[in-house]
Parts: C-alpha cells; sequence; structure tokens
C-alpha cells in the first residue's frame, strides 16, 4: 500500500519541527514529544493549575504569526534540552520546563505584534494536536506532489506539519480509509478524519513569508479544504522510515 518515506515532530506547538528516523507509538497516544509544549497567548483561555487539551487558538502558531513557521528545532531527549533557530535570531538552546519566560521572549521577537503575543509555556499531560482525540496526522507525497503540480509551486510538506508521510500510494487515496483501520511498520491505525487546513499552510518554511494560496486551491481545484488525514494508534508499534503501510 505505501512506504514511509519521513516521519516528523514538533516538541513546541507551532514553533519548530524535527525530522526523525525511527519512533515508539503507543496505542490511544499522541507520537512522544509532539506537541508536548505549546505557547499561550496573552488572552488564552486555558487552566495552567489543572491544565488540558485545548484549541489551537489559544496558542502561538503559525497561522496567528507567519514567521513561525521558519523556526526549526531539535530536541535532544537524553537532556531535555530544545535547540531553535530562526533565519532572523540567534539559535538558542534551553529546557523549556525551567526556561519558560526565556522561550516566550525568544519566540515574541518574530510573533505578529498586531495579534495577541505570547505569554507563557502551557503542558498538559497529552500533546496539544489540533485534534481533541490523541491523534497522528498522516500524508500521502503524492497528494502533495498533485497539489504542487495544481498550482505550479513545489510545495514542502514542512508546510502542513504532518507526522507521517507516505510514499507509493495514489493522490489523495488517503481519504478513502476514513472509517478503516491501517498498519504502519507494527503500529495499527483507524482513521478517523481528514485535517481541515489553515493559513500557516500558505506558508514558506524557510523563509516565514506567506506565498502560496494552499486554500484558494485546495477550495477551488478540489472542493474542500482539507490535507492528510488524523489516525488513532489502536495497537503500540514501531513506525521507521522505509517500514511499509497497508490496510488491514
Amino acid at each position: 500500500m505505501g512506504i514511509v518515506a519521513n516521519l516528523w515532530r514538533h516538541p513546541i506547538k507551532g514553533v519548530g519541527r524535527e525530522e526523525l528516523a525511527s519512533v515508539n507509538l503507543t496505542a490511544g497516544r499522541c507520537m512522544p514529544m509532539d506537541r508536548h509544549w505549546a505557547i499561550a497567548h496573552e488572552t488564552a483561555k486555558v487552566d495552567f493549575e489543572n491544565p488540558e487539551w485545548a484549541r489551537c487558538i489559544n496558542f502561538a502558531r503559525g497561522a496567528r504569526g507567519y514567521e513561525l513557521m521558519a523556526v526549526a528545532s531539535q530536541f535532544d531527549d537524553a537532556t531535555g534540552l530544545i535547540t531553535l533557530s530562526h533565519p532572523k535570531l540567534e539559535t538558542i538552546t534551553l529546557d523549556p520546563e525551567t526556561d519558560g519566560p526565556a522561550l516566550v521572549n525568544w519566540v515574541a521577537q518574530i510573533s505578529n505584534p498586531d495579534r495577541a503575543m505570547p505569554a507563557r509555556v502551557f503542558k498538559a499531560d497529552r500533546g496539544m494536536t489540533d485534534s481533541s482525540s490523541q491523534s497522528l496526522s498522516i500524508h500521502a507525497t503524492a497528494s502533495l506532489d498533485d497539489l504542487s503540480k495544481t498550482m505550479g509551486k513545489k510545495l514542502d510538506q514542512r508546510r502542513f506539519r504532518g507526522n507521517i508521510w507516505l510514499d507509493d500510494i495514489p493522490a489523495w487515496s488517503e481519504f478513502d480509509w476514513l472509517g478503516k483501520s491501517i498498519r504502519i511498520g507494527t503500529a495499527e491505525f483507524e482513521i478517523t478524519k481528514p485535517v481541515e487546513r489553515c493559513m500557516a499552510t500558505t506558508v514558506n518554511p524557510d523563509t516565514g513569508a506567506s506565498d502560496a494560496d494552499t486554500l484558494g486551491t485546495l477550495n477551488t481545484k478540489y472542493g474542500h479544504q482539507d490535507f492528510g488525514v488524523f489516525g488513532i494508534v489502536t495497537k503500540s508499534g514501531v513506525v521507521k522510515c522505509g517500514d511499509k503501510a497497508e490496510l488491514i
């Protein structure tokens, strides 16, 4: 059915991304360390004393501040330190658990001053994914290639901040999986719903500038604003680049 081409995680929601070679997944849980932290803005309606999953509108993210899409990150699982880089800022290494103010100040420099500014690091007992369920996002590289062809512009998969990208499946066939189960590597997933896209996908991940009308093209040419699907892990397992993916 397909082959795992790329794996990505985003330790801080909306701020940075990093590529992985493999990942250990647990049934009913998000990808480990994906959206593990988020940065609540000054008008966020979240409970810091009893933190729970909250909608993305409460946090710093690329749809609110395009420059954030140009952040790259590298998380060290052994030390708990994360290194963040951006073309307009000095690279910084810190621990989000103890260096929250420094992280907020760094992100504030590339945040949109016309929107609520970043205020405080937020963490719950699960990843702050865009879905209220603990899920991963799964994408087809052929769909990205087809959208690129339609737009006449090569699109980078980093625009879509996905977790798993699959080669060797037909473009847009991922929507045929809705309500079905798939196996990727030794992990199994229930495919629950499509991923509705936002303005962050219009932004170039190298420059932090909005330069592609992805949403207009999806709506006009394809009749929807979806790209990729959400999957819930139903069987724990390991997923590695090069692993097979198949319907079960």
